[in-house]
C-alpha cells in the first residue's frame, strides 16, 4: 500500500514494486528521480526517520505510540487498521474493572503503562515479544494488551476483549531536520500524499 501511494505520487519508477517483492535487496534506487527507498523492520522505522536516515518513512501508529521518537506524524494512510486492547480470560473481567497489582503481558509496555496510569491502576508488565495470547492461558498474566485487527486470535484462544484502547494504522513520518533544510521538497511529497488520499488513492 506504502509503494503504491509513492508511485500514485510519482515517486518510484513503475517497475519499483514488481522488484521489491521479488528482489531480496534492502535498497533500491530510483535513478529517474533519485529517490532511494530500504526496507526495514517495521519497529526500526522511526528510528532510521529520526536518526536522519530517512528523510521519510511509513510506520504503525502503534510503533510511534511505543517507541515515542522524535519525528514529525505527518499523515493518516488509512490502511493497516488495527485497535490496541485490552483482553483477558472472562474470569478476569471483575479483576480487570477493579483490581490493583494487576499483570499485564504486552509487547507494548509504554502503551500498557499509559493505560493503566490513566485508569489508576498498579500493574505489573511483564514483556513478550509474540505470542501475547499466552499469558493469561498459561497463569503468566491476568490482562493482555495487544494489537489486534479481527479479534480472531483472542477469540480463539478463549479471550475476551475487556476495554478498546486506541485505535492505530499506517502513518507517514519525517525527520524533523528534513523537513526544516528540505521544507519545499518534502512539504511537496506530503501535499501530493494528502491530496491523493483525500481523493481515495493507495488505501
Amino acid at each position: 500500500n506504502a509503494m503504491r501511494l509513492f508511485k500514485e505520487i510519482g515517486i518510484g519508477e513503475e517497475n519499483l514494486c514488481e522488484e521489491m517483492k521479488s528482489s531480496r535487496k534492502l535498497v533500491y534506487v530510483d535513478e529517474t528521480r533519485g529517490h532511494k527507498f530500504f526496507l526495514a523492520k517495521p519497529s526500526d522505522v522511526p528510528t532510521y526517520v529520526e536518526y536522519g536516515a530517512a528523510d521519510i518513512g511509513v510506520s504503525g501508529a502503534d510503533t510511534l505510540l511505543e517507541e515515542r521518537r522524535a519525528l514529525y506524524e505527518v499523515a493518516d494512510l488509512g490502511f493497516g487498521k488495527c485497535k490496541i486492547v485490552a483482553a483477558g480470560l472472562p474470569s478476569a473481567r471483575n479483576k480487570f474493572e477493579r483490581d490493583n497489582n494487576l499483570r499485564v503481558a504486552t509487547k507494548y509496555p509504554r502503551i500498557a503503562a499509559d493505560y493503566f496510569f490513566g485508569r489508576r491502576q498498579t500493574i505489573e508488565i511483564i514483556k513478550l515479544n509474540g505470542s501475547v495470547e499466552l499469558g493469561p492461558i498459561v497463569g503468566l498474566s491476568d490482562i493482555i494488551v495487544d494489537i489486534v485487527e479481527t479479534g480472531s486470535t483472542i477469540k480463539e484462544n478463549g479471550l475476551e476483549v475487556f476495554s478498546d484502547i486506541c485505535s492505530v494504522s499506517a502513518r507517514l513520518v519525517v525527520n524533523r531536520v528534513s523537513m526544516k533544510m528540505e521544507h519545499e521538497r518534502i512539504s511537496e511529497i506530503i501535499d501530493k500524499a494528502k491530496r491523493r488520499l483525500s481523493a481515495g488513492g493507495a488505501v
